[in-house]
C-alpha cells in the first residue's frame, strides 16, 4: 500500500513540474535541479498530509511498506540529502508517524535506519530531541542494540549508513553530560533523558571492555589501580551465572567497541589498497570513527576504560604508517588523528581523574624506556649492549629507536614487543609473529617509548598569530556555507572537561580559529578592494588598481633587532621590524592610521596574483581561486618613529610631541618570536631567501575586534600559572561539581559579619528589607538608629548540633558612625540614594559573600544598581583587595563606571582598561595614562596648598 500511495503522487508531479520546465525556451540544469527538489518537497508533504500531518483530522493507517520506500527512494538515493532530511523532520515524520509505531522486534533496517537520519536531524538542527522517544521509553534500549548490530554489519550496511550511525552515537555521547538545554527547553525531562541515554551507552564503554585486552595489559593495569581487580572479579562472577541468552548480550556489549576499532582498522586497509575501490565514503567513515574516539577520550566518564583499548588496539600505529595520512585527501584525517593522539597521551589519570605533573609524565617515561632497556639488556646481551647501557635521554628519540630497531628481524622485534605486553605471547603460537610487519612492529614499539613533548611547552612555543596555512584550511576554519554535515578538526566546548588546563586549552584553540575567520574577512575584504594585478614585466612587483581604508602597500620592511634567546627557550627574547607606508591623502584615514597605538596588531601580507591589469574579482566566489596570497605574518605596534628614527611616546604631551611632515610613516612592530624562529629553521632546511623582505602589504584592523593576541596571551599565561581559580570554583568549572555548591549558603567561608555601609537608606528601610527575619539591634537609642549599619548574619555562623528547624536565624543590627574627614563639604562622602527592593537586598548580600552570585531580571530592574552597589560595599569591606569588573561590552562597563564614581570610592582607586574610556560621560580621563596624570597633578595641587602656610 505504501509503494501504491507513492507511485500515485509521483507521476502527476513529475508531468507538471518537467513540463513546466520544458515550455521554457532555455534548459538549464540548476532549474531542472531545482523543480525536481521542488516535486519531491511537493509530493513529501502529500504522503505527510495523508499519513501523519498534525492538522488532518483523519489519517491513513500505518504502513511499514511506506517507511521502507521513503528510505529507499528519497533518503538513501539521494545520499541523505540534507534538504530532503530537513523536509521530513519539519513535516514530524519522527514524531507523529516513525517513532509512535516502532517496535524494534519487527522493525525492518531501513525503518531503524528512518530513525536515526531523523534524530540526527534535530541534533544538526539544535532543537529537542528526546522528547518523543522519552515518551516510549520502553523501546529506545531494543533500538540501540539494533542500532550497534548495524554498525558492525559490514555486508548489508553501507559505509553511508555506518557513518549516520557512528554520528548517532556521537550524539548520544554528547547527550549523557548535558544537564541541561541551552535555553532552557525539556528541564523536566533532563534527568530522565540522562538516564535513558546514560544507562544504555555507558554498557560498552564500562569495565567490561577490559575483556579485550591480552591478560598481561591487564594485569598491568590492575597493578597500578589494584581495586579495579576486585571490581573485575565480582563482575566475572556475576557474568558467570547469568543465562545463555544474557550471556550473549553481555558479550556483545564487551566487545562492540573492539569490534569497531577492528571494522576501523579494516576499513583503513581498504582505502590505501588502490585495488579497492572504497571511495570518498570509506574516509568519511573513519573521519566520523576518529570524532568519535576522540570524543570517547575527551570526556573522563568515557576515558576511563576506553583509553587502554584504544592503546591496545594500535589503530594509532595503523594510522601513522597508512598512505591517506599524508594524501591530499587525507588532510582533515591527519589533523583528527593528531587530535586522538593528544588525548590518547593527555597528562591525566585515567581512573582517578587526577592530573599528572610533568615530573610524574617523565616518571612514567622512564618506565617505559627502561622496561625497553631490560628487554634488550634480556634477549640482545651481546648485540644491543651500547643500548641498555646508556642513559634514558640518548635513546628515547624517535629518531634513535628507529635506527635501533630498522637494523632487527621481524623475530627479534616481536619478543621485544611481547616483552613490553604490546603483542600475544608466542607461548601457545609460535608462527603469531608472521602477522606482523617490520615497520608496524617498530612503529609500535617507538610509539610506546619515545619521548614526548610537554603539552605547555608545546604551546609556549607555538605562534599566536594565524598564517596562511591556517587562516584557509576549511577543516579548520569553515566557510559560512558550512551546514554541519562534516567533521572539523575542532575541539568541543562541552559541559565537562578532563583538568583546568584542558578546559583552558580548549578555549585557546577554539578561540583562535574564531580569530583566524574574522581575521580572514578582513583580510579577503581589504585584498578584494585593493584589486590586486600582476606586474606586466616584474613578476615580483604587484600593481595595485583600487584602495582600502584598512589596507596599505608597503614601501620598505626591515628586521632591525633579534634578540638572544632567554636560558631554557628556543625562540628569539625580542624580534623587531621597522616597516615605511604610505599614508593615503584623506585627512580621516590619515589620522587613523597615525592613530596606531601601543599593542595595536597588524598583518604583514605578501601578495602575487596571476590575473593581469584589469581583471575584474567576484567577491562571490572563492577567494583562493582568484588571488594567491602566499604569506601572512602578524605584528604588534610598538609605536611610530620620528625623524630620528626614535619612537614616540604614547603618554608624551600633545605640545611635546613630534610634528611629522609629509605623508611617509615608519612604524617599529614586534614579530611573533616562536614565529620567527620556525621561519628561520624552515629557510635553513630549505636553504631559500629570507620572507621577511618579501611583504608588499599591511593591514590593520578594528581595534574593537582586534584584542585576540592579547586575549590569546592570557590563556597561554593562565595556562603557565598553578592556582588559577579557587577550590570551591574548580570542579564547577570541569563540571563535576552541584552548581549549588558555590553558593554562599554551601560554603564554609562565608563571612557572618559585613557592613552594608550607605545601601540602607534607613533603619525603617532595614527592617523591610529582611521580612519574617528577627532583627536584633545592639542598641536600645532610637536616635543612633541611622545608617550606615554592620549586620551579623546568624544562619552563616557554624551551628552543627543544631537541627534546621531550631537554628538560629536572625540578624543583628549594629549601627556605626563614619570617622569625620573635614568640616569642607566636598570631602563629604557620597552615598546611595536608591532604596533597594527586599530582592534586590539578598542580591547585595550574596554578591558581598565568596562564591558565584547570578543576578538576572529584565530591564529596568535595577540589576546595574545592584552591581555597583555591591562592587562600592566589597571595596569598602575589604579596601586591601582589588575588584575586577568584566562586562561584554564597551557601553555596560561605562554604565557601571558612572555609576561607581557618583559612589564613596576615592577616585585615584579607579580604572578603566580597554578601547572605549573616551566614551565615558566624564571630563576626567580614567586611562592609564590618565591615572598617572591624575597622581601627578594631585602631587602639586598638595604641593600648592603647603605653599599656602607661612613658615
Amino acid at each position: 500500500m505504501g509503494d501504491q500511495a507513492y507511485n500515485n503522487i509521483l507521476p502527476s508531479y513529475v508531468e507538471m513540474v518537467v513540463g513546466s520546465v520544458m515550455s521554457t525556451e532555455a534548459i538549464k540544469d540548476d532549474q531542472l535541479m531545482q523543480a525536481m527538489f521542488d516535486l519531491n518537497l511537493r509530493y513529501c508533504l502529500e504522503i505527510a498530509q495523508q499519513y501523519w500531518a498534525p492538522y488532518v483530522s483523519h489519517n491513513r493507517p500505518f504502513d511499514s511498506n511506506l517507511i521502507d520506500t521513503i528510505y529507499e527512494n528519497e533518503l538513501m538515493r539521494s545520499l541523505f540529502m540534507q534538504k530532503k532530511v530537513v523536509v521530513l523532520e519539519f513535516s514530524q515524520y519522527l514524531e507523529r508517524y516513525l517513532w509512535p509505531n516502532f517496535i524494534a522486534e519487527k522493525a525492518s533496517n531501513h525503518y531503524v535506519m528512518s530513525v536515526v537520519i531523523m534524530l540526527n536531524a534535530k541534533f544538526r538542527e539544535r532543537i529537542p530531541v528526546w522528547r518523543c522517544i522519552i515518551e516510549r521509553s520502553a523501546q529506545f534500549p531494543i533500538f540501540f542494540r539494533r542500532i550497534l548490530h548495524l554498525v558492525l554489519d559490514v555486508e548489508q550496511v553501507t559505509l553511508l549508513e555506518r557513518s549516520a550511525i557512528i554520528t548517532f552515537l556521537i550524539n548520544c555521547f554528547n547527550s549523557v553530560n548535558h544537564k541541561a538545554f541551552p535555553s532552557g527547553v525539556m528541564n523536566d525531562l533532563k534527568l530522565q533523558e540522562v538516564d535513558l541515554v546514560r544507562k544504555e551507552v555507558m554498557k560498552i564503554v564500562s569495565l567490561t571492555m577490559w575483556s579485550n585486552l591480552l591478560p598481561t595489559q591487564r594485569e598491568d593495569l590492575f597493578q597500578v589501580n589494584p581495586k579495579l581487580r576486585k571490581i573485575w572479579n565480582k563482575l566475572e562472577t556475576n557474568a558467570a551465572s547469568e543465562t545463555a541468552e544474557e550471556k550473549e548480550l553481555l558479550t556483545f556489549e564487551r566487545t562492540f567497541m573492539w569490534n569497531l576499532l577492528r571494522i576501523f582498522k579494516q576499513t583503513l586497509a581498504d582505502v590505501d589498497d588502490e585495488f579497492n575501490e572504497v571511495g570518498i565514503d570509506g574516509i568519511h567513515f573513519l573521519e566520523r570513527c576518529l570524532q568519535l574516539f576522540i570524543d570517547l577520550e575527551a570526556l573522563l566518564t568515557t576515558r576511563r576504560f576506553f583509553n587502554a583499548i584504544l592503546h591496545a588496539s594500535n589503530i594509532l600505529v595503523n594510522c601513522a604508517l597508512s598512505s591517506l595520512i599524508t594524501a591530499e585527501v587525507g588532510g582533515l584525517f591527519c589533523q583528527l588523528v593528531t587530535m586522538l593522539r593528544f588525548y590518547s597521551r593527555f597528562e591525566i589519570d585515567d581512573v582517578t581523574g587526577e592530573p599528572l605533573t610533568h615530573s610524574q609524565m617523565t616518571e612514567m617515561h622512564y618506565t617505559h624506556v627502561m622496561k625497553l632497556q631490560k628487554a634488550a639488556f634480556k634477549y640482545f646481551r651481546e648485540s644491543m649492549s651500547d643500548f641498555y647501557l646508556l642513559n634514558v635521554t640518548a635513546v628515547d628519540t624517535r629518531k634513535a629507536l628507529i635506527k635501533q630497531f630498522s637494523s632487527m628481524s621481524e623475530s627479534e622485534l616481536y619478543k621485544v614487543a611481547e616483552y613490553l605486553h604490546l603483542v600475544p605471547s608466542q607461548e601457545f603460537n609460535l608462527d603469531i609473529s608472521s602477522n606482523y610487519e617490520k615497520n608496524y612492529l617498530i612503529e609500535m614499539i617507538t610509539s610506546r617509548c619515545e619521548r614526548r613533548i610537554n603539552q605547555l611547552q608545546q604551546l609556549n612555543e607555538q605562534p599566536l598569530y594565524p598564517t596562511e596555512k591556517v587562516i584557509w584550511d576549511e577543516n579548520l576554519v569553515p566557510y559560512d556555507q558550512y551546514n554541519g554535515e562534516g567533521v572539523l578538526a575542532l575541539n568541543k566546548l562541552n559541559i565537562q572537561f578532563l583538568t583546568f588546563h584542558d578546559y583552558l586549552l580548549r578555549n585557546f584553540n577554539l578561540f583562535q580559529m574564531e580569530s583566524t575567520y574574522e581575521i580572514r574577512q578582513d583580510i579577503e575584504d581589504a585584498i578584494f578592494r585593493l584589486k590586486p594585478w600582476a606586474h606586466e614585466s616584474n613578476p615580483n612587483e604587484t600593481v595595485w588598481g583600487g584602495w582600502a581604508r584598512m589596507a596599505l602597500p608597503l614601501v620598505e620592511f626591515q628586521i632591525v633587532e633579534v634578540g638572544k634567546p632567554l636560558i631554557g627557550e628556543k625562540s628569539p627574547a625580542v624580534v623587531k621590524a621597522d616597516l615605511t607606508i604610505n599614508l593615503p591623502r584623506r585627512t580621516d584615514i590619515r589620522a587613523e592610521w597615525e592613530g596606531l597605538r601601543k599593542h595595536d596588531v597588524c598583518f604583514l601580507i605578501r601578495c602575487r596574483p596571476k590575473a593581469s591589469v584589469g581583471t575584474k574579482y567576484n567577491i562571490a566566489k572563492p577567494f583562493k581561486e582568484q588571488i594567491d596570497v602566499t604569506l601572512v605574518r602578524g605584528c604588534e605596534i610598538e609605536g611610530m618613529l620620528d625623524s630620528e628614527g626614535k619612537v614616540i611616546e604614547e603618554y608624551a604631551a600633545y605640545e611635546k610631541k613630534t610634528v611629522l611632515e609629509g605623508f611617509t610613516r615608519k612604524f617599529r612592530v614586534w614579530l611573533d618570536e616562536n614565529q620567527y624562529r620556525l621561519d628561520t629553521e624552515e629557510q635553513q632546511e630549505d636553504a631559500i631567501d629570507n620572507i621577511y623582505y618579501s611583504f608588499n602589504l599591511l593591514i590593520r584592523r578594528d581595534p574593537k575586534t582586534n584584542n585576540f593576541k592579547a586575549v590569546l596571551a592570557t590563556i597561554r599565561q593562565l595556562l603557565n600559572t598553578e592556582f588559577v581559580v579557587p577550590d570551591w570554583l574548580h570542579d564547577l568549572i570541569l563540571g563535576y561539581g552541584e552548581p549549588n555548591a558555590a553558593h554562599y549558603k554551601s560554603m564554609n567561608t562565608a563571612v557572618p559579619t559585613v557592613d552594608f555601609c550607605d545601601t540602607f537608606l534607613s533603619y525603617k528601610h532595614l527592617i523591610s528589607s529582611f521580612p519574617n527575619t528577627k532583627i536584633v539591634v545592639t542598641t536600645t537609642k532610637d536616635d543612633e538608629l541611622v545608617p550606615p549599619f554592620r549586620l551579623t548574619f546568624k544562619e552563616l555562623e557554624p551551628q552543627h548540633d543544631l537541627e534546621s528547624s531550631i537554628r538560629d536565624t536572625s540578624i543583628v543590627v549594629e549601627p556605626h558612625v563614619i570617622p569625620c574627614r573635614g568640616p569642607y563639604p566636598h570631602v563629604e562622602p557620597r552615598k546611595n540614594i536608591i532604596q533597594f527592593t527586599p530582592a534586590q537586598i539578598e542580591a547585595i548580600k550574596a554578591g558581598m559573600q565568596p562564591g558565584l552570585t547570578m543576578v538576572v531580571g529584565p530591564p529596568g530592574t535595577g540589576k546595574t544598581d545592584v552591581a555597583v552597589q555591591i562592587i562600592s560595599n566589597i571595596y569598602h569591606n575589604w579596601p586591601e583587595q582589588r575588584t575586577l569588573i568584566v562586562t561584554h561590552s564597551n557601553q555596560a562597563l561605562n554604565q557601571l563606571f558612572e555609576k561607581i564614581i557618583q559612589l564613596d570610592v576615592d577616585e585615584r582607586h579607579l580604572l578603566r582598561l580597554g578601547h572605549g574610556e573616551e566614551a565615558l560621560e566624564t571630563e576626567k580621563d580614567f586611562s592609564r595614562y590618565g591615572r598617572v596624570n591624575y597622581v601627578l597633578q594631585k602631587r602639586l595641587d598638595l604641593l600648592k596648598e603647603v605653599n599656602h602656610f607661612d613658615f
